[in-house]
């Protein structure tokens, strides 16, 4: 039981550390910023591009920052012992 509660405490002190992460994806002119709470926090756009590249570029950077605070946040979790990752 006790077992639990530690398990739990370190879930909470992980989930504490991942909202400070942040997770930055730039391509071609384009920027993404997400943090740990998987919340966009900044988008800048490239005007020298079409709106169907902007986008493209966009959803891209999107999908490569989740990516990133994914691989960090099963990196943190994997340090915990029992909860089999």
């Amino acid at each position: 039981m006790l077992d639990k509660f530690k398990q739990i405490k370190q879930l909470r002190d992980i989930q504490n550390e991942l909202s400070k992460e942040m997770a930055e994806v730039e391509k071609n002119g384009v920027k993404v910023v997400i943090n740990g709470k998987m919340q966009v926090q900044e988008i800048k756009l490239n005007p020298e591009l079409s709106q169907q590249e902007q986008e493209q570029v966009l959803k891209e950077c999107v999908n490569d920052a989740m990516k990133k605070l994914q691989t960090i946040m099963a990196s943190k979790m994997s340090n915990i012992p029992g909860l089999g990752f």
